[in-house]
């Protein structure tokens, strides 16, 4: 079936779905008939234990032209060498600190979105399935007749310049610049360009599953909301000829050769299932009277762990928003935290931030280290006249995770790396005067 210029999508967020490509193709009242429609194999792909609570279990239904063992044949080994796991505590001399990047240039050689994949920081145990990595990728090539599955977590993708056509076993996504996806553990997918190269973001998640925060008081609506959530419909390839699958398996990369396309799903029911969300859909909420609230009721998508209260990972975006509140400094303030923090620009600029942190940037701000306002932020935060101001054009985000993120030697060693981003607190003034006012002159 040829690939749509349009892919076609199925709202909502861990709904159960069912979606064919071809009429018939789902077999009803039943998951396994003794011989499937169109002579299709019946195949359960699971994303969670058989006997997990049914909130949490997630399982999918595939019925394809070929069952997944005939597209797995010998495995050898194979090289990514910049793609890192955890624990992967690299060997370099860059010391402890608040660290920043300018943006990571697209080679001129030919790269793929796999090939392209550069690992920044990893925290935690990609064995014990707890953790994560952040990474930044840059691709100017097709992955043509090349596939991958992860694995070791599922993977959501932050795109920073240039739109992804990702086609995964169940379906196509176009993932563009102020949009995310998230692919699941286990599935197989290729990702063309839209536009002739792209730079973005990529979360690794070893842990639970991302899933929607609780929004608590906040009650119904707002934040996230699931019918913004797309999952796309049922697309298959029936393509013969030599290609090649790569498989990330406990932090090692292993190869094999395959004589057909594994995108072969022709139909599928269930709730286990790459879906791709719009950022400008998210609906904020803040602080309506006065003082800065804290970040986390920005989170998109929340990877829990077994702390209650205490993400694996949590996504959080810093969105276009109105900012009223009353004698308040309204950036965030300053502050050391528990959870290590890396940041990304998407476009625009970030408010707490005057110079430096550009679109396509990192930062990171691991756990216990300080961070806040660069001087001259807190001298404009401190003097503006406190009326209702929109903040436009902006969109930074966020991976935050329990565990300290341990530095790639890649990151250590970029070139974009910026020496002098301490600098930026540098001009804080000592103002205390022993007098109630301060020396605010």
């Amino acid at each position: 079936m040829t690939l749509s210029n349009t892919p076609a999508y199925m709202p909502g967020f861990g709904n159960d779905f069912e979606t064919e490509a071809l009429p018939g193709a789902l077999p009803q009242g039943q998951n396994s008939p003794q011989r499937a429609p169109y002579g299709l194999y019946a195949e359960q792909l699971s994303g969670s234990p058989f006997t997990a609570p049914r909130g949490t279990n997630e399982r999918s239904w595939l019925y394809r032209i070929r069952p997944s063992v005939k597209h797995s044949g010998r495995f050898s080994p194979v090289s990514l060498p910049e793609w890192k796991s955890a624990p992967a505590v690299d060997d370099h001399s860059l010391a402890l600190g608040q660290l920043r990047w300018d943006p990571v240039p697209i080679p001129e050689t030919p790269v793929t979105f796999l090939t392209g994949m550069r690992t920044m920081t990893t925290a935690g145990d990609v064995n014990g399935q707890a953790g994560m990595a952040s990474h930044v990728y840059v691709a100017n090539t097709d992955m043509v007749d090349e596939y991958f599955f992860n694995a070791d977590g599922e993977l959501l993708i932050v795109p920073q310049e240039g739109g992804l056509r990702i086609a995964t076993e169940l379906g196509v996504m176009d993932v563009v610049p102020k949009e995310i996806c998230v692919i699941p553990r286990g599935m197989v997918f290729r990702v063309e360009l839209l536009d002739g190269k792209a730079r973005g973001y990529a979360c690794e998640n070893y842990g639970a599953k991302f899933t929607l925060p609780d929004r608590g008081p906040i009650g119904a609506n707002c934040l996230a909301n699931p019918r913004d959530f797309k999952t796309p419909v049922a697309w298959f390839e029936d393509k013969e000829g030599p290609c090649r699958l790569v498989v990330k398996w406990c932090g090692r990369f292993h190869e094999t050769k395959l004589d057909a396309s594994p995108l072969d799903v022709v139909a599928w029911h269930g709730n286990y299932a790459p879906y791709k969300y719009d950022l400008t859909t998210y609906s904020p909420v803040g602080a309506i009277l006065f003082d800065h609230p804290d970040p986390s009721i920005f989170t998109v998508l929340t990877a829990p762990s077994g702390e209650e209260g205490t993400a694996n990972i949590d996504f959080v975006i810093f969105p276009e928003r109105w900012m009223v509140a009353e004698h308040s400094f309204r950036p965030p303030w300053y502050h050391r935290n528990i959870m290590s923090e890396f940041m990304g620009l998407i476009y625009g600029r970030y408010d707490a931030k005057e110079e430096g942190f550009v679109p396509g940037g990192m930062s990171l701000h691991n756990m216990m280290l300080p961070h806040g306002p660069d001087a001259d932020g807190f001298e404009k935060a401190s003097r503006a006249e406190l009326k209702p101001q929109k903040l436009t054009g902006t969109m930074a985000f966020m991976f935050e995770t329990r565990f300290p993120q341990h530095l790639t030697r890649f990151a250590a060693e970029l070139d974009t790396l910026q020496d002098n981003y301490l600098d930026c607190w540098s001009q804080l003034k000592k103002r205390f005067d022993g007098t109630p006012e301060g020396n605010w002159d």
